[in-house]
């Protein structure tokens, strides 16, 4: 496998936030795809429009051999439509995406762990998803720390604690 490198996004790269939005919705093998006006859908447009204009929106990108094979972003998408991942307006809600010659590499999971690294480092105290059950990136969010706090219908709500809780009674 080519060297794979995660970096920041580029402004003049954020077009690709399109492409792979799109990828980035879970259709089970042998389902009729989805069409890609799906991502034009207020609440599914609100996780990539206008992408980079808000303080808490960040990107990064796996590129391999000169091309950018998929991206992990967050943004806190707390406002009239609320991310399907929404906690409260703190905290930024994960969106990952690889082209599917990509998947099953360890590249998500590296892309995440580096995400999760420059949330810590900007101070977060916690970052949220939404993923559907069925969806097999259910097992790697679980191996990178995000627990499941609640169900809705097809879906796990999922955080992670970036921040651990401060002991009152330090000794």
């Amino acid at each position: 496998m080519k060297e794979i490198i995660i970096r920041e996004i580029r402004a003049e790269e954020l077009y690709v936030l399109d492409d792979l939005m799109y990828e980035s919705i879970y259709q089970p093998e042998g389902s009729e795809p989805v069409s890609r006006d799906v991502i034009r859908l207020p609440e599914v447009s609100i996780y990539i429009d206008a992408f980079g204009r808000k303080k808490d929106d960040y990107a990064l990108v796996a590129e391999s051999d000169g091309r950018i094979i998929g991206a992990v972003w967050v943004r806190i998408l707390a406002g009239a439509i609320k991310g399907y991942g929404n906690i409260d307006g703190n905290t930024p809600e994960f969106a990952i995406s690889l082209y599917s010659e990509y998947r099953n590499r360890g590249t998500g999971t590296l892309m995440m762990q580096t995400m999760i690294d420059f949330l810590k480092e900007k101070g977060y105290a916690q970052a949220s998803l939404s993923v559907q059950k069925e969806n097999y990136a259910v097992r790697m969010y679980r191996k990178l720390g995000f627990e499941i706090v609640r169900e809705n219908g097809q879906d796990y709500l999922m955080i992670l604690k970036l921040k651990q809780e401060e002991h009152k009674n330090k000794q």
